[in-house]
């Protein structure tokens, strides 16, 4: 015999229930698998771009020499012939450094090249500015010590004032046209940490060069023997219309920098 059942109306039969909620269950644990998945992919990229800017960090830091944790010594130089006096562009220069090391986990002391004497020791070494006209007699005295293959004719009134001469070749100085920085890497006997000089034939090219390099160590790294000694020649050019940011990368004159003339 069979029992008719009769649903009241508006109520929903078991069976369909039952149905709806078997549907239901698949939706939702592929709402959790993307979840999940979403997690998962967002943590990879996370660690992916954290390992990333380390290891741009990193090589940057092997670059200039600098190392997390421990200060930096920024030497900074004189306008020419004016010896309690910075050049603006010597400023900006000595900023664009203690941002570098800022990122790179340094802290930045700072000493005047009148004053400073003695090895650079523990610290790593930004000595900002040329020798000529007093304006850092330090890095004169890193030329002489470390860097024999260059040499640099004093100011004058002919077209090879304040040249550059490597090998034999001169680069002039064109004033507010086109100019010159020597970029130098190397650590003296008397110190653990290197010395990165920055030696321009004006304040507008020290900071050209540090400006240039922050933004193109990586390229500049890849021509490079070894970054742990190393000299560059950096030309400046159309000055009047570009400033400072107009430099690239005229050669490396590592060999015949530091080779005996």
């Amino acid at each position: 015999m069979v029992e008719d059942h009769h649903w009241e109306q508006g109520r929903t039969p078991p069976e369909v229930t039952a149905c709806r909620g078997e549907a239901i269950v698949p939706i939702i644990v592929n709402v959790l698998v993307g979840l999940v998945t979403s997690l998962i992919g967002g943590a990879c990229v996370w660690l992916w771009e954290r390992g990333q800017r380390s290891r741009t960090l990193r090589r940057k830091a092997d670059f200039f020499g600098v190392v997390s944790g421990e200060p930096c010594l920024i030497v900074i130089g004189n306008k020419r012939n004016l010896p309690n006096a910075t050049a603006g562009m010597d400023v900006r220069a000595l900023i664009e450094v203690a941002a570098l090391a800022s990122q790179l986990g340094s802290d930045v002391v700072m000493e005047s090249s009148n004053e400073f004497r003695g090895s650079n020791d523990a610290r790593t070494e930004f000595c900002i500015a040329g020798p000529l006209g007093g304006a850092n007699t330090r890095t004169g005295g890193h030329l002489a010590a470390h860097l024999p293959g260059v040499a640099i004719l004093p100011y004058g009134e002919g077209s090879e004032s304040a040249a550059f001469v490597v090998d034999g070749q001169r680069c002039l100085f064109e004033h507010n046209s086109q100019e010159y920085t020597l970029v130098a890497k190397f650590t003296p006997a008397t110190a653990i940490r290197p010395v990165f000089l920055v030696c321009g034939q004006s304040s507008l090219a020290n900071q050209a060069a540090i400006h240039f390099l922050k933004r193109n160590y990586r390229n500049v790294a890849r021509f490079l023997d070894s970054v742990e000694r190393f000299c560059l020649l950096i030309k400046v050019s159309d000055i009047p219309t570009y400033g400072f940011q107009a430099a690239v990368l005229e050669r490396d004159i590592t060999r015949e920098a530091f080779a005996s003339p």
